[in-house]
């Protein structure tokens, strides 16, 4: 064999790929956690909006409805483009215009406005979505579990803070002030993204049509990605079952806590938020089946806690950060699993797990409100762990698809 079949160092810098580094990886987190929680900044505002904008409570909260419509449909239309167009101009042109969404709903006069503003931030905030699967593909593959859980992990803090930020500016300028600080933010953060950020194309040309169908396709032909989506929608679920009434609970005559009191027991959840990078470490290690175990067993431990949590403040207390801890590490093995499958397919197979995610949330929210009108908060707890454990048997199946692929590629 002559030198000449032999690189040259030249040649092997050129083809050598350059990854993200921790500074570009924790802006993404940023940009993410902007994204996503601007659609929760109305839930705690509604009774200033309502007095603001002369309607009624339940004209005002028809705008939380909307904001979760409104992402949902940016998840299944939007979020496939990043299979199709360069990945860092859609994300900044998407965040750009949530950014104008937010401006719209912080300078609004009438509830029609406000609609429009959030309807457009909410369809755009999918750029969060966007850049999960940016993060796994520019960084190094024996890191982009940690890449993602990283990402994953501003995104989380976002929402599970926005609630609170969104109480304390109304206080000090009013509800719409919120609006408009998230605006200018997003706008800084969109541009030092692209500054900042290389180009990302998926070198697969299709048509948006041909996006659209392959979902489809991809859901067909993953049986892995059936079982991470419908395990993410039960695990979602069962803690959508708690988000949606636990302010019915800690408002009531057990606990007697106030709208911003009940807020900040909201923020114990940060602490479970950062478990998405360390689940991401551990599911690039290759112990993503241990921690989903783990995990599992943590959301059952959880809804014990919040059996208790009836009467104890402490108990309750104990049980977010459990519960937190426990979705994040289920949440971010499944999308290991799931960004893996094809990854020139990653935009979509996102686009896939986050809509049954999605769907998980809402039907959980309404299980729920059904479980706390029939009998109160015990019967929520049950709701929860019936959830899990149905979550535990479609892991189970899980690891029974994963041991068959091995064999066959063996």
């Amino acid at each position: 064999m002559s030198s000449a079949d032999f690189p040259t160092p030249a040649a092997v810098s050129a083809v050598q790929p350059k990854y993200l580094n921790t500074s570009a990886l924790l802006l993404m987190a940023l940009a993410s956690g902007l994204c996503a929680g601007g659609n929760y900044f109305n839930q705690p505002l509604l009774h200033s909006i309502a007095l603001s904008l002369n309607v009624s409570e339940t004209t005002a909260a028809l705008t939380v409805t909307m904001a979760q419509v409104s992402y949902a449909l940016g998840l299944v239309l939007l979020v496939p483009l990043g299979d199709k167009l360069e990945r860092r101009g859609l994300a900044v042109t998407l965040m750009l215009l949530a950014a104008t969404g937010q401006f719209i709903s912080g300078f609004s006069v009438s509830i029609t406005m406000l609609s429009v503003g959030i309807i457009m931030a909410g369809l755009f905030s999918v750029a969060a979505q966007i850049m999960v699967p940016m993060a796994a593909t520019l960084s190094d593959p024996a890191r982009s579990g940690r890449a993602v859980g990283l990402v994953m992990s501003g995104l989380l803090i976002g929402i599970l803070t926005a609630r609170s930020l969104a109480g304390l500016l109304s206080e000090l300028g009013g509800w719409t002030t919120v609006y408009r600080v998230a605006g200018v933010i997003m706008l800084l953060v969109a541009l030092t993204l692209w500054r900042l950020l290389p180009p990302s194309r998926n070198p697969a040309q299709v048509s948006y049509l041909q996006v659209l169908r392959s979902m489809t396709t991809l859901i067909g032909r993953y049986p892995r990605l059936r079982s991470r989506s419908l395990m993410g929608a039960l695990t979602f679920a069962s803690v959508s079952v708690l988000f949606s009434t636990m302010a019915l609970l800690l408002s009531g005559p057990n606990h007697g806590l106030s709208d911003a009191s009940i807020g900040l027991v909201g923020l114990v959840g940060i602490a479970g938020a950062l478990m998405a990078s360390v689940a991401g470490r551990l599911a690039d290690k290759g112990f993503g089946v241990t921690t989903s175990i783990i995990c599992l067993l943590l959301l059952l431990l959880a809804w014990v806690c919040f059996w208790l949590g009836s009467t104890s403040l402490m108990w309750f207390l104990v049980g977010m950060l459990v519960i937190d801890l426990a979705l994040q590490g289920l949440h971010i093995t499944n999308q290991s699993v799931v960004l893996q499958l094809e990854p020139q397919a990653r935009s979509r197979l996102n686009a896939v797990y986050m809509t049954s995610y999605f769907i998980g949330a809402a039907s959980g929210s309404a299980l729920g409100s059904l479980a706390w009108r029939l009998a109160g908060w015990h019967a929520i707890c049950i709701v929860g762990v019936v959830l899990t454990l149905l979550a535990g048997m479609v892991f189970l199946y899980d690891r029974k698809l994963a041991r068959a692929e091995l064999k066959s590629a063996n």
